[in-house]
């Protein structure tokens, strides 16, 4: 789904043949970046999918994961709400992440774990951590902040805008810099590749398919590849609905016990 990308990360096109554009066809690299930003976590009002998520590790072993992702937005470009809702397997069922998502602070994120009747907040220093066991980033849900990062325009193809960006806190991040390719027609990221401390390519996000639901460019298939080890984690969005009226109250801790009929249906 749309909203999901970088983490379950925009729209896969072929790539065409390296070119060029004039200079004054080409947009600011500040204007591409809010473009793709609006483009890859705003579609519509709100959102509504299931994800059925397959996570395979270095030896192959896979593990599967159920959910549904509510989205809310409270305006364009600005705060926005999430909620995912577990059904599979019976070791995740019930378990809720929610995450109010802010521009000019950290967001704040909450984990129920119903084996434990648990309300866990997730400190910012752990959002780029795995989320339940995939490949994925607790960050990766609700999206990175574009101003923590310097962004740089590197090249344009017949395609895609390629950025080099660099976080401007190095300390607070595994990552020393990534590459993004975006999307010149739809200003969708197709793909973002990220090195380590040391310069080393070790991670990959990109989709693998898309649809228009609705009139919207949307995610259907979405993998995060580790290019150290190999494992990787794919997520498929079924059921897609963008401006279903979403209710804001489903974004509250109350219905972090409660889940609504909306994710339950």
């Amino acid at each position: 789904m749309r909203y999901l990308v970088i983490v379950f990360c925009g729209v896969i096109t072929l790539l065409g043949l390296a070119g060029t554009v004039r200079a004054a066809d080409t947009p600011s690299v500040e204007e591409i970046v809010r473009k793709s930003n609006l483009a890859a976590y705003y579609g519509g009002d709100d959102g509504r999918a299931q994800v059925n998520m397959v996570i395979t590790d270095a030896q192959g072993r896979k593990r599967k994961r159920d959910f549904v992702i509510l989205r809310q937005d409270k305006t364009d470009g600005g705060g926005q709400y999430f909620y995912v809702y577990f059904k599979k397997p019976s070791d995740v069922r019930k378990m809720v992440f929610m995450v109010h998502k802010h521009i000019k602070k950290d967001d704040d994120r909450w984990l129920y774990l119903p084996a434990l009747d648990l309300v866990k907040r997730i400190a910012a220093s752990d959002k780029r951590t795995s989320f339940v066991g995939s490949h994925f980033f607790y960050e990766d849900v609700s999206g990175r902040a574009i101003t923590e990062d310097k962004h740089k325009l590197v090249e344009t193809t017949a395609d895609h805008y390629v950025l080099h960006s660099t976080p401007k806190n190095p300390d607070s991040v595994e990552f020393s810099a990534y590459t993004l390719w975006i999307d010149k027609t739809t200003f969708m990221p197709v793909k973002a590749e990220y090195l380590d401390k040391q310069g080393r390519k070790y991670r990959r996000v990109e989709a693998l398919a898309v649809e228009a639901v609705q009139g919207i460019p949307t995610v259907t298939k979405s993998r995060v590849s580790d290019l150290v080890t190999g494992a990787s984690t794919v997520s498929e969005f079924k059921k897609i609905k963008y401006n279903t009226g979403i209710k804001e109250r489903i974004f509250t801790e109350r219905y972090l016990r409660k889940p609504p009929r909306e994710v339950r249906r």
